[in-house]
């Protein structure tokens, strides 16, 4: 990896996505395609889910990201979906190339101007990832609002990913639905991630 793609944050190491798709170029990427998974909505707390995988010489590598008000900051906002995706790409790349150093992409703590650590312009990056755990008291949706049928839909097809297909019930809340759609990412992604290690 080329050091201009490497950014040092508080005594610790981080790649940057284009630094990511930098390597893969040369490692022989073939195609990265996406797929939205949730369109982020009042009624599963503006959570985008996107779905990436990314194929190279070594065979293909998926990762899932996902994105809300309460996890990126005030500039990302109404670049949910474009964030979900940036992110989803960044973790199945990191796993094609072999990167264990985790991307810039994954932190949430940007300035709100926009720039990053180092002085770059947000205008050179198409968005900035955060980290998948945050404060779910933040998500707006209600405790006791029914979940949606896009979330119900969303929970179905990552547990069927998953292999273990799930069918939620009808009673479940729509805070509860985001929940378990963060989780059932998180598992999607550290089980591709270490299929992904397997095969390399």
């Amino acid at each position: 990896m080329k050091k201009e793609y490497i950014i040092n944050r508080q005594g610790k190491d981080f790649v940057l996505y284009e630094g990511l798709l930098d390597e893969a170029h040369q490692q022989g990427l073939k195609r990265i395609s996406t797929t939205l998974i949730q369109i982020p909505h009042e009624d599963n707390g503006n959570i985008a889910v996107v779905g990436a995988e990314v194929e190279t010489a070594k065979g293909v590598f998926a990762g899932i990201g996902d994105a809300s008000p309460a996890n990126v900051n005030r500039m990302i906002v109404p670049h949910l979906i474009r964030m979900a995706e940036t992110r989803a790409k960044a973790r199945a790349l990191r796993d094609a190339v072999n990167i264990g150093v985790t991307a810039l992409e994954e932190l949430g703590d940007f300035d709100d101007n926009g720039d990053e650590p180092n002085g770059r312009p947000a205008a050179v990056r198409e968005s900035r990832e955060t980290h998948e755990t945050y404060d779910r008291s933040e998500i707006k949706a209600s405790p006791y609002k029914p979940a949606s049928a896009n979330q119900l839909a969303t929970i179905a097809k990552l547990s069927r990913l998953l292999g273990t297909p799930e069918e939620p019930g009808e009673d479940m809340t729509s805070a509860e639905a985001s929940e378990r759609i963060t989780e059932l990412s998180r598992a999607y992604n550290e089980r591709k991630g270490s299929a992904g290690r397997r095969s390399a």
